[in-house]
């Protein structure tokens, strides 16, 4: 399991401390959400945006995952509820540092625009 799909299992399963130590101190992140775009720095920050949202059963469901060297791609779709009920579509891209810490993430979050334009669900 790649470390982009270990951070999506804890941070779906509420572990937040375990997912947000897998972020370098000075990790530097970007959300482009519907909302807006959160762009900021720092494990605290990160676990502040994670734990602010609101209580959803919430899940990342990788369809696609790429490793080259040091950057981590996934593409994947975002399901709640007991019926997998998918509420839209995300890419996400990390850097990991020799440490083996994410040092920078990206993610863009769509409800209605699936990259794999084939999508029975959508």
């Amino acid at each position: 399991m790649s470390v982009m799909q270990r951070y999506y299992s804890a941070v779906d399963d509420g572990r937040l401390d375990e997912a947000v130590g897998m972020l370098a101190e000075d990790v530097e992140f970007a959300m482009i959400l519907p909302t807006g775009e959160n762009r900021n720095s720092g494990r605290a920050n990160m676990h502040a945006y994670l734990s602010g949202r609101p209580p959803v059963d919430r899940r990342h469901v990788p369809e696609r995952c790429a490793v080259d060297r040091d950057i981590e791609f996934t593409q994947g779709r975002v399901t709640e509820g007991d019926d997998d009920v998918t509420t839209g579509y995300f890419v996400g891209v990390m850097h990991i540092a020799d440490d083996g810490l994410i040092d920078r993430y990206q993610v863009t979050f769509s409800p209605d625009f699936a990259v794999h334009p084939d999508r029975e669900d959508s």
